[in-house]
């Protein structure tokens, strides 16, 4: 089966972060295309995909091969190397891409600075450009700059035969929840009418309920907060208790209660900061529960 996609590998140096974005006319794409390991490096297989192209490009990329030996190595041995598309990104932020002469139009792949954006199956170039110049001009994390890439992609034209799912997958060391494994975000929309888009809104959640709060955002929980606070949980069953604008002890066990079946362990915690609340999560709770 034709993977028919677009695609971008990228490392962001400051980050220490290596990800992958694609997004295609084909089933749950991002399970096939993506792959990236932290210390090692990126890699998005497609067209007529050889899944083991990912695998064992970061194996070598691991091993310290650059990118381009890596790919090198790897079309070497592969007789049908004429009809897939690859691109990789190494450790050290080195690209190399390959490009089929029997993948079907339009398809090529565009070499940047640190990231590769490779497709086939396109309405024309031009949607490489885009992506290209919205990466480069995109803000915030590594995911959300990939995102960007595909969104610009996808308004530029994207894939010639329609939208169907979207996958972005980003790594760091010790970057997992729970701090043990490389998977910083690793999120798809398998099929969706706009993956694209529903792709963003996740990203989102993840920096929500993942994303650690800054000092910047942290207020002070006065009576007015208290008050809000304890009418919400009022409301939700959670307190039981008046709403008088107090926040002792019962009611931030109260309080605790609900950070944890909203899933904001990362937004509130009440051995670091029992007085105070991240801004982020308030904003949430508010829109959650008005």
């Amino acid at each position: 089966m034709h993977l028919n996609t677009f695609s971008i590998v990228a490392y962001d140096p400051e980050e220490q972060a290596w990800g992958v974005a694609v997004a295609s006319k084909f089933l749950a794409a991002a399970a096939v295309v993506s792959w990236a390991r932290a210390g090692a490096g990126a890699v998005a297989t497609q067209s007529f995909a050889k899944v083991g192209f990912g695998p064992t490009g970061l194996d070598l990329m691991a091993s310290g091969k650059s990118a381009s030996e890596a790919l090198t190595e790897m079309l070497a041995d592969d007789p049908k190397r004429e009809s897939r598309q690859v691109g990789l990104i190494d450790r050290n932020g080195h690209v190399a891409a390959h490009t089929g002469s029997e993948c079907h139009e339009w398809a090529g792949h565009k070499l940047g600075d640190g990231f590769c954006v490779q497709g086939n199956i396109l309405t024309g170039s031009d949607v490489l450009d885009a992506m290209s110049d919205s990466f480069i001009g995109a803000k915030g994390e590594l995911a959300d700059r990939l995102v960007a890439a595909l969104l610009a992609g996808s308004a530029a034209g994207g894939d010639r035969r329609g939208k169907q799912s979207s996958g972005v997958l980003v790594v760091k060391e010790n970057g997992g929840y729970g701090g043990d494994n490389d998977r910083y975000i690793d999120l798809r929309v398998d099929d969706d009418e706009a993956p694209i888009k529903k792709l963003k809104t996740l990203v989102e959640s993840h920096h929500l309920f993942f994303g650690t709060p800054k000092k910047s955002d942290l207020v002070k929980i006065d009576e007015a907060i208290a008050r809000e606070l304890q009418t919400i949980m009022l409301k939700q069953d959670y307190w039981a208790g008046e709403v008088d604008g107090s926040w002792d002890a019962l009611t931030q066990q109260a309080f605790w209660s609900l950070i944890g079946n909203e899933n904001l362990e990362e937004r509130w915690d009440p051995d670091r900061t029992p007085k105070q609340i991240d801004k982020v999560a308030l904003e949430y709770l508010r829109r959650r529960f008005s």
